[in-house]
């Protein structure tokens, strides 16, 4: 998911309920679903989406001495956006979402506390060289020019989707066949890009009409052109048009197009829990953990909660965007 957008490119990505959530609320904030067991911490389990997730020795022995002794680190996000971070509910102070429960995770199988709060997105990185946070989770692009500072674990990979009516009855398999037809689109956005300086060019190629595309104020916006029939689908980020499927009128309204040659979206980049460079062997630690999990299938699990398997990746890397 490209995060070097400024803020406002983001915001469409939250449903219209989360996105009512107003003023954000700094503070710590547990995983909605987590629940930690009593007892030592690198012999508790903890709780999440009913898996029990007990500690993995071998992954915490990697972790360095102060945050294992810590017992908890701070752990920087910028909610609400959906799904990988936003609140339980109008009001609450209380996380959940991709990233703060594949978190939680892997604190409870690093036996430490991944404890969230709210920092602006582009204060993330300044505030981890201030000391303020130890690890960034924020469906941060792994990009190389941020690896100058730190150091990516890579958990998700994530580009373009396209959400079409439920049931596909404009039988979308790629976006070739958007061709010719109409297609609404948040405006100023990496999608609306993809299409100008790619898309189209691959239509006229192929002997097509260009894509018929539409902009609009925002996802919801676009969204609405489906339903009213003035669009046979709309783009934006995979890991949104999944959760927006699922979520939508109990998955009735809508449906991602999966297609086989890009499943984790078009133009896809990775995504990863970042800490400081000076922090490698933290890093390791956090790598380990999340193998872990990918092994056990709490992963998968976390990514079917809300929607977004198509973004899993196969292996834990460290700065996998610079391979």
């Amino acid at each position: 998911m490209e995060h070097l957008t400024p803020r406002l490119r983001r915001a469409g990505l939250a449903t219209a309920a989360l996105a009512a959530t107003g003023i954000l609320v700094a503070g710590c904030a547990a995983a909605s679903g987590s629940e930690p067991a009593s007892g030592d911490a690198a012999a508790e389990s903890t709780q999440i989406l009913g898996m029990d997730i007990a500690v993995d020795d071998d992954a915490r022995a990697l972790l360095p001495d102060d945050i294992a002794s810590a017992g908890a680190v701070k752990v920087a996000t910028d909610a609400p956006y959906a799904p990988f971070e936003m609140f339980v509910e109008e009001g609450s102070e209380e996380l959940t979402g991709v990233d703060v429960l594949l978190g939680q995770a892997i604190g409870a199988k690093l036996g430490i506390d991944f404890d969230f709060a709210q920092q602006g997105f582009d204060g993330i990185i300044p505030a981890l060289q201030a000391g303020n946070f130890e690890v960034a989770m924020s469906a941060m692009t792994s990009s190389v020019e941020r690896m100058d500072v730190l150091t990516f674990v890579d958990y998700s990979a994530s580009g373009t989707g396209i959400l079409t009516r439920a049931g596909n009855p404009d039988g979308i398999e790629t976006y070739l066949d958007l061709c010719g037809k109409n297609v609404a689109v948040q405006s100023a956005t990496s999608q609306v890009d993809l299409v100008n300086e790619s898309w189209q060019a691959e239509c006229e190629a192929e002997g097509l009409e260009p894509i018929a595309l539409a902009e609009f104020p925002s996802d919801s916006d676009a969204q609405l052109a489906i339903t009213a029939g003035k669009a046979v689908a709309s783009l934006l980020t995979k890991p949104s048009a999944g959760y927006v499927a699922k979520t939508t009128n109990d998955g009735k309204t809508f449906e991602v197009v999966e297609d086989e040659t890009a499943p984790n979206g078009y133009d896809a980049t990775l995504n990863g829990i970042g800490v400081l460079k000076e922090n490698e062997e933290f890093a390791k630690a956090i790598q380990a953990a999340l193998q872990s999990l990918m092994d056990d299938g709490t992963y998968t699990k976390i990514l079917d909660e809300f929607g977004v398997a198509g973004i899993g990746i196969d292996e834990a890397t460290i700065d996998g965007a610079k391979s």
